[in-house]
């Protein structure tokens, strides 16, 4: 588990993409990256999404951690894992859709909210579960999950800002990710790389502080 998951504590923060043509997710993710975060979720809501991952990995390679988000067929896996996406991010856990995922071979990680969805998603196998929306909970609610999950992967995601970045953490986060605040939609409809370049600055200092 540890292995298949340096990758996704060593990048530390996943930029959640989602963006009006494939194009402007290239933009996106290259100011995204200029700005010191590596970790890329390119989701299904992108246009191409594929296509943007497989020119994100060309241009990077290992620098980027690059996967694919909103994966909510079986197609769409298999199609994200061909174009090299090292990692599968769905909204929920449905057990067919999971073990397509699975079936992959990619670090696959699903979301769940309750108790009882972290367990099913964890007795599918998944690498990581994904609290969506912890937004709803927290940081504390994060940590709640951790007295019956103690050795769970947890990644939340919806809420998350550089300012509280390093409660999650604390909290027990294997890694976080983050939408609005660092790839902001109004600032990718505005064509405004610069206004992300910041946001993702912003992240990146305060995932270092936390590393210390």
């Amino acid at each position: 588990m540890t292995d298949r998951l340096s990758r996704a504590r060593a990048a530390g923060v996943l930029a959640v993409l989602r963006a009006p043509s494939a194009e402007a997710a290239l933009e996106a993710a290259e100011a995204i990256m200029r700005g010191g975060v590596t970790g890329i979720e390119v989701t299904y809501s992108t246009p191409d999404a594929p296509a943007v991952i497989r020119e994100l990995i060309a241009r990077h390679g290992e620098r980027a951690y690059v996967g694919a988000g909103t994966v909510t067929t079986p197609e769409q896996a298999v199609a994200a894992a061909d174009a090299g996406a090292e990692f599968l991010v769905c909204p929920g856990t449905l057990p067919d859709l999971t073990r397509a995922m699975l079936d992959t071979g990619r670090v696959v990680m699903t979301g769940a909210l309750t108790p009882t969805e972290v367990m099913s998603a964890l007795s599918l196998g998944v690498d990581v579960v994904k609290v969506f929306p912890a937004s709803l909970g927290g940081p504390s609610y994060l940590g709640a999950l951790r007295g019956p999950f103690p050795d769970a992967p947890l990644m939340p995601t919806g809420g998350v800002k550089p300012e509280n970045l390093s409660e999650w953490f604390a909290a027990g986060a294997v890694a976080v990710g983050a939408g609005g605040d660092l790839a902001n939609s109004g600032s990718i409809a505005a064509s405004d790389w610069a206004d992300l370049e910041q946001r993702a600055a912003r992240f990146a200092e305060a995932l270092a502080a936390v590393r210390g």
